[in-house]
Formats: C-alpha cells, sequence, structure tokens
C-alpha cells in the first residue's frame, strides 16, 4: 500500500515589504522549508500566490554534490526570477546529499571519475552509469512525490516546468511526468547511453544551456542528447565560459522561455 508522505513546513521567512504590511505586495517572496517523507526542501513562493490565484511551478534541479545548504543562494536567485514572472520555484535535497544517508555505490563512481579526468581521460560508459542511473531512479520518484504535495497546496496551481541539472534527471522527468509541460535543461552533466534513448522520446518544449568550456561537461554528449531530443520546439544556447560563468542574459532567455509555456 503506497502512503503518501506528510508535507511539514519548519520555518516561514517573506520579505520585508510584506512583514511591514498586512497586506501581501506584488513582490513578497515567501520562502519555507520543509520537509516530506524525511527529505528536506525549499519552497518559494510570489506574494501574488493565493488560493483565488494559484500560481505556476518550477521544479529547480541542482547538481548532486554540493547539497542543498550550499546551494541554497544560487537556488533562491533563481527562485526570485521566477518569482518576478509569477511562478513559484520549489527545490529539494538530492537523494546522497546533506544528511541523507549516503548511496551504496556513488563515492566509489565519483572515484572513478575524478581518477579518469585526473588522468586526462573521458571516463567510461560504465563509470557514467554508476555515477548517474541509481541518482536518477532514485530521484525523478521523489521529485514526483514532491509535485503532488506542491500541487495539493491551493496557491499554486500549475502548470509545472522543471528547470536546471542532473541533465539526465531532468530527461527522465519530462519522459515520465505528464504534468510537466517544459523544461529548461542545464547541459552540466554525464549522460549514461540509457538515458539518451529517452531523449529521443522527450516531445515538450525545451530550453537547453551549454556552457561551451564546461571543465565538468562531456559537450559532445550533450549536442548528442540534444540531436537526439523528439521536440518539436527545442532551442539550445551555448555561451562561452565555464560551469559557473553563464551570462546574465542567458537567464533572461530562459525566463522568456517559462514566461511563454507557462503564463
Amino acid at each position: 500500500m503506497n502512503i503518501t508522505p506528510e508535507l511539514i513546513f519548519t520555518t516561514d521567512k517573506r520579505t520585508a515589504s510584506e512583514q511591514a504590511s498586512s497586506a501581501p505586495q506584488l513582490d513578497d517572496i515567501a520562502e519555507r522549508d520543509f520537509t516530506l517523507g524525511g527529505i528536506d526542501g525549499i519552497l518559494w513562493t510570489p506574494g501574488s500566490a493565493s488560493a483565488d490565484h494559484p500560481v505556476p511551478l518550477i521544479l529547480l534541479g541542482h547538481p548532486s554534490g554540493p547539497g542543498l545548504a550550499r546551494m541554497r543562494p544560487r537556488l533562491e536567485g533563481r527562485a526570485r526570477a521566477a518569482a518576478e514572472l509569477g511562478f513559484a520555484s520549489v527545490a529539494i535535497e538530492m537523494p546522497g546529499n546533506g544528511a541523507r544517508p549516503r548511496l551504496a555505490g556513488l563515492e566509489s563512481a565519483r572515484a572513478d571519475l575524478m581518477r579518469a579526468l585526473d588522468a586526462g581521460a573521458r571516463p567510461s560508459e560504465d563509470v557514467i552509469d554508476r555515477l548517474v542511473l541509481p541518482l536518477v531512479d532514485e530521484t525523478v520518484p521523489e521529485w514526483q512525490a514532491t509535485l503532488d504535495a506542491m500541487l495539493a497546496l491551493p496557491e499554486i496551481g500549475g502548470p509545472v516546468a522543471y528547470s536546471g541539472g542532473v541533465l539526465a534527471i531532468g530527461i527522465r522527468l519530462a519522459l515520465v511526468e505528464p504534468r510537466i509541460v517544459a523544461a529548461g535543461l542545464f547541459a552540466g552533466s554525464y549522460v549514461p547511453l540509457s538515458i539518451l534513448d529517452e531523449a529521443r522520446r522527450v516531445t515538450i518544449p525545451l530550453h537547453v544551456l551549454l556552457q561551451w568550456d564546461d571543465e565538468g561537461n562531456d559537450r559532445q554528449r550533450s549536442l548528442d542528447v540534444f540531436d537526439a531530443f523528439g521536440s518539436a520546439e527545442k532551442t539550445l544556447q551555448a555561451n562561452l565560459g565555464g560551469h559557473t560563468g553563464v551570462p546574465a542574459h542567458a537567464g533572461e532567455d530562459a525566463g522568456r522561455f517559462f514566461a511563454r509555456h507557462l503564463g
């Protein structure tokens, strides 16, 4: 028997403009920490969100490794940009990150990855599979449970989009989750060949961001993935620079993409 995990909000922080007024303003953002079935997360909602005016939702993906606490400032920046468009955003702790139990085999796969990179070699497909596939298999159902909980809130009504990485997680979610109507994907992580096959069956609108000089990115595999996508609307935006060198206009372009499909 499946038991729906309980959503528990643990903190509730709002911007100064709302704290100074009894009526929410359009530029207010509520930032609420929560736990869902033992998984930590953060929900950001714009001041315009209410039961009478439910807003769309963006799922904020982020890399495995740093953990939610370290990623929080960058996630908050993305959430505030989404709130300016009238959208809520949610992020959750990745499996094996933060205080969550380690994933069996993940640390050894990461060590094998680093040995290959230190030797100037491309990691083998076996290493990529061991590194990425367990993360995809565990994270996607957790995102779906999170989506169930968020859409049960009166102030969130959809439609829903996915934004960010890990690229393979975004591909799987775009394929299996019908409530996701568009995805903005960050091509900054390794993609197993089996996930490349899944990309061929993805048909929702896509906006793919690729940092051309990202030292941790398999550029050719990212290009192969983009070519494989079956979407009638797909855009690849490639910019010079490393992983953290994304230009400001790239975020603005992604915002316009989400505004078209969620607005």
